[in-house]
């Protein structure tokens, strides 16, 4: 049974039709690489599992469970926790603040502010710094060490690596990597398609609001991601 599914899922922003007919089952332990181009509809879908915004129709199930009309803290609750473009940190509280909102949830798990700061180590110093001086990749640590906080079971990350410097993501992924290796089930929007297939076991490329090619990255050549990337070759790539 998939810890993840979405079936037949419609999303619309006003009259703009953002998500068609999506469906996609996601596996314990996946890290499952989103790609598109902007408007493609991969942030909205995050949101949508999310809880953060409402199907017009379709179904969102979590561990069997149907979850499309839950509300969005019912869903940190039962294990889902989202990483938003932007990070939306407190900017006046501190690092140390930040990351104890997460354990609002009350959900039991092994993550505690030590641990972040174990995972990601350039946060250590800045631990009772305001959250509004850091720099974006200690921001997005930030984010990520908060939503972690939560000890999700399903982690939705939405543009990771946007609008940070290529030393900022290199250290990021690399304090990711033991968490990406520890079997904790990842879905990832990524625009940096090369990071994308380094990491994910599975790609799914959006196109117009509809997966156009769905398949292991280990299956998948770049110039095939480019291609349905940019609508060249819309199809899924079997198994």
């Amino acid at each position: 049974m998939s810890l993840l599914a979405v079936t037949s899922l419609n999303l619309h922003h006003g009259l703009l039709h953002a998500v068609r007919d999506l469906s996609l089952d996601v596996s314990e332990g996946e890290i499952v690489a989103l790609v598109g181009a902007n408007g493609a509809g991969k942030t909205t879908l995050l949101r949508a599992i999310a809880g953060a915004h409402r199907p017009s129709s379709g179904s969102i199930s979590f561990g069997g469970v149907d979850i499309t009309r839950l509300p969005a803290h019912r869903r940190v609750n039962m294990g889902i926790a989202l990483v938003p473009e932007g990070r939306r940190l407190f900017t006046q509280m501190t690092v140390e603040e930040n990351l104890l909102l997460g354990r609002m949830s009350g959900r039991i798990g092994n993550w505690t502010v030590d641990k972040v700061l174990e995972t990601f180590p350039n946060l250590a110093a800045r631990r009772s710094a305001r959250a509004g001086t850091l720099s974006g990749g200690e921001q997005q640590a930030t984010a990520i060490g908060r939503a972690l906080m939560s000890n999700p079971s399903l982690l939705l990350l939405d543009e990771l690596s946007l609008g940070l410097s290529p030393i900022a993501v290199d250290r990021l992924y690399e304090s990711l990597r033991t968490l990406m290796q520890s079997g904790t089930t990842i879905v990832l929007v990524e625009q940096d398609l090369g990071r994308a297939m380094q990491v994910a076991t599975r790609i799914v490329c959006m196109l117009e609001g509809r997966v156009v090619l769905e398949a292991p990255a280990a299956n998948l050549a770049r110039e095939q991601v480019t291609e349905a990337y940019f609508g060249l070759a819309p199809h899924r790539v079997p198994a």
